[in-house]
């Protein structure tokens, strides 16, 4: 594959800017755009079962990292653990223990000069929204006890406010709310009793969210939805789809390798489009979701490939004109979605799944063309979730 970014090798070293973080198996995979380096992050840390990768600090070399360990993270009781990771050094440093009084607390994004992070602990059957220094003190609580179930926190490209989605309290769906980094002058920017409004992200510029609605009650599986982008303040909001065909739920693989987690739009790096993971006609994905039953494990779902049709496929939409362009084709039995831009707009990441196989981690240049296999995951049992990251260092 023909490598567009600044790397070059110096004796048995590589200089890069870009590499591509993803997930397998509960580890943290990098690999090149080229398809060379790849390597899975090992930390010496007993009794954790999984790790993510976090927030990227300015120097481009540390990272925040969540460990997991054992239990079910659907019901917000496993105990984790936040770190410092330096990626020149290896060292793994243990952040946010002080007064920590809260199992399970995740970083969500750190703020402006890396000294304070967002994160979201689970306090009383709910997940809240707090700024707290690194070491945990100086807890601030942007959202309330009682306020609802709140996540998908991301600071406006100034840092001056966060969008975020919450249900509740009671029955009520999830809405999209934005609030200054205080906490004061929350606006809710998308809410209805019938729809569930999901996964916010900020335009470049800051002027625009764009976000998915699902008819929750026509679909308890969250399986679809539509795109829609509006102001921060919940005006100008147009619905950019029909016919809830957005990929929302993704679901994917064997029962040996089932693997999922919500879709997230996202915006070109000019701002000028938005990520549309489109599905064919009558599409139904092999993992069909069983509402008949209580929802134990957050999946709730049936492996049946003989029921299976269709499949997705990315496009690009211009939320100001409606203009599609198709990147990838729609073929039956591949479900290709997750795509993420290149801090430089020339390349896409993301995911493939074939009906019946693991997830694969593949890559293409920003028109579509050049699609190449860079992962398959640990011992070939799936990756996904890539993330572009520019990695200020050295690394063998």
């Amino acid at each position: 594959m023909h490598q567009d970014n600044s790397d070059r090798q110096i004796g048995d070293r590589w200089i890069a800017d870009f590499w591509i973080a993803f997930s397998s198996r509960g580890r943290i995979g990098l690999i090149r755009p080229d398809g060379t380096g790849l390597r899975y992050l090992s930390f010496d840390v007993p009794g954790q079962v999984s790790w993510q990768l976090g927030p990227a600090f300015d120097d481009g070399r540390r990272f925040v990292v969540t460990s997991y360990e054992e239990g079910k993270p659907w019901e917000h009781q496993v105990r984790t653990h936040l770190y410092i990771y330096d990626a020149i050094s290896q060292s793994l440093d243990e952040i946010a223990t002080r007064d920590r009084s809260v199992p399970m607390l995740l970083c969500s994004a750190l703020l402006p000069g890396g000294q304070r992070m967002v994160a979201a602990p689970f306090i009383d059957h709910e997940q809240r929204i707090v700024t707290m220094n690194l070491d945990g003190s100086d807890v601030v609580e942007l959202t309330q006890q009682g306020e609802g179930f709140a996540y998908c926190v991301t600071p406006s490209p100034d840092g001056m406010r966060l969008v975020y989605h919450i249900t509740g309290p009671g029955d009520l769906p999830y809405r999209i709310c934005v609030t200054n980094i205080d906490g004061k002058h929350k606006t809710s920017v998308a809410h209805h009793p019938d729809h569930l409004y999901f996964g916010p992200v900020w335009s470049p510029d800051g002027e625009w969210l764009a976000y998915q609605d699902c008819h929750f009650k026509a679909d308890p599986g969250h399986d679809w939805a539509d795109l829609c982008v509006s102001r921060p303040d919940g005006s100008a909001r147009r619905i950019l789809t029909q016919g809830q065909c957005q990929w929302f739920g993704t679901s994917y693989g064997t029962p040996e390798t089932r693997g999922g987690g919500s879709e997230l739009p996202q915006w070109s790096p000019d701002g000028q489009t938005v990520t549309h993971t489109r599905a064919t006609p009558g599409a139904q994905t092999p993992w069909v979701f069983q509402p008949q039953r209580p929802d134990s494990d957050h999946f709730n779902r049936d492996y049946l490939p003989e029921q299976a049709r269709g499949g997705t496929q990315i496009c690009l939409i211009n939320p100001f004109n409606g203009q599609v362009v198709e990147l990838t084709a729609a073929q039956p039995g591949v479900w290709d979605f997750r795509a993420r831009w290149s801090p430089d707009g020339s390349h896409i990441a993301f995911s493939r799944a074939r009906v019946g196989e693991p997830c694969e981690l593949w890559i293409m240049a920003a028109d579509g063309s050049r699609q190449c296999l860079l992962a398959r995951g640990v011992d070939d049992l799936g990756a996904d979730h890539a993330r572009w990251i520019e990695l200020e260092t050295v690394l063998k």
